[in-house]
């Protein structure tokens, strides 16, 4: 079986990339950050992803992880990092799985997982661009699963708390723990547990 794992080299995805690989062939992704055995694909180029996609027959799992974020007043948000956001965010996964789904349903198999966030559920002072883009994956996984569900592919979503990584290296350990639901930081091992666990039991999750 091949995984395809995008942003495989910040800290939720390379623990991705090690979850997966004892059974699946694994093929991720990095843009900025050089990972061994990466590909570099800019996400939001939809001739280079496609490009991409076309060297491999198929994917049994893809699981869109590459993400980016910011910390800033919403009032001084510009239109171009408004924009970044979302096209990494959000434009990203659907560019990533307009590109794998059709052998995924022409197969009649595949699991799609969307990595979003609890801020994209609760929100977030000063987050606003990153809690759009993040509340976007979740009814854009929830609306595609609908869809395809007929054909045999099935589409998750996980939005996890706060999670031990430099992208939120912004926050205090105090602002961290009020958001998550058990109190406690994430590492990025469970994180990747936790989505192998949607996979198994047929299911979404926030944890």
């Amino acid at each position: 079986m091949r995984a395809l794992i995008t942003g495989g080299s910040g800290a939720i995805g390379k623990a991705l990339v090690r979850e997966f690989s004892s059974d699946y062939e694994v093929i991720f992704t990095y843009l900025n950050n050089i990972e061994a055995g990466g590909i570099r694909c800019d996400i939001t180029d939809r001739a280079a992803v496609f490009k991409l996609i076309n060297e491999y027959p198929h994917f049994d799992l893809l699981i869109n992880n590459a993400g980016i974020s910011d910390i800033k007043l919403f009032t001084d948000i510009t239109i171009d990092e408004w924009n970044r956001m979302l096209a990494v965010n959000l434009t990203g996964a659907f560019n990533v799985t307009q590109a794998v789904l059709p052998a995924m349903i022409r197969r009649k198999s595949g699991v799609i997982v969307n990595v979003s966030s609890i801020w994209g559920e609760i929100g977030a002072s000063c987050e606003v661009h990153y809690s759009a883009a993040k509340a976007g994956l979740i009814g854009f996984s929830k609306a595609l699963a609908k869809e395809v569900e007929p054909s045999g592919v099935r589409v998750c979503y996980i939005a996890p708390g706060a999670v031990e990584s430099p992208m939120n290296n912004g926050f205090t350990k105090k602002e961290l723990l009020a958001a998550c639901p058990d109190g406690k930081v994430l590492m990025p091992e469970e994180v990747a547990k936790e989505v192998r666990q949607i996979i198994t039991c047929q299911r979404s999750s926030r944890i």
